[in-house]
């Protein structure tokens, strides 16, 4: 997957409560809605996402427009076109590559047999307590995306289904995390004070 896949599914998500039309962003609010929903499987700085979105608009897969504002410093608003649409389509058509991890928490956690596991363990708490928060965040969107349906109730038939699965996966994810990251932290210190006995 590329980045303009990220964005263009940002962008298709977009329930326009912080645009002026359905699916329609500025690129700061692309980046706060990057942020809490498809950062969980692709990570951006908002500065890609910001040439991304202008390499979108060169290449007429997204479309731009000035907005004036009075108070505040002028934006620009941007939407799918009809061929963004049918570039996702072809994406989401495609058979999709085997997903990896790549994390210098595990590497650390592989060796620990053969370094101080002091200073791992001290990161593994505090990846639990980063994902403790995320849990926190996931649950406040959550419950907001499905009003005041019950999950059961939303997943059958709420509006923009596609953002809450997705941000379903990334709680189960940070939980895991959390449960992960408690275990291994307990496991070292327990060990640490075996061998310094």
């Amino acid at each position: 997957m590329a980045l303009r896949h990220a964005v263009l599914a940002a962008l298709l998500a977009g329930d326009g409560s912080d645009g002026d039309e359905s699916g329609e962003y500025s690129g700061y609010q692309l980046a706060k809605a990057f942020d809490i929903g498809v950062a969980n499987f692709w990570h951006a700085l908002p500065q890609q996402l910001y040439a991304e979105l202008a390499k979108l608009e060169k290449e007429g897969l997204v479309a731009g427009r000035h907005v004036v504002q009075e108070t505040r410093p002028n934006k620009r608003m941007f939407r799918v076109t009809q061929a963004g649409l049918a570039e996702f389509e072809a994406f989401a058509a495609a058979t999709p590559k085997a997903s990896f991890i790549r994390d210098d928490l595990m590497v650390k956690v592989q060796a620990a047999d053969s370094v101080d596991t002091g200073p791992v363990i001290k990161q593994l708490e505090e990846r639990a307590a980063l994902a403790e928060a995320k849990i926190e965040l996931f649950g406040k969107v959550l419950r907001k995306m499905r009003g005041e349906l019950d999950e059961e109730e939303f997943l059958r038939r709420g509006e923009r289904i596609g953002p809450y699965l997705t941000c379903l996966r990334g709680l189960a994810l940070e939980r895991e995390n959390r449960d992960w990251g408690l275990r291994v932290a307990a496991v070292l210190r327990e060990r640490r004070t075996d061998e310094a006995r």
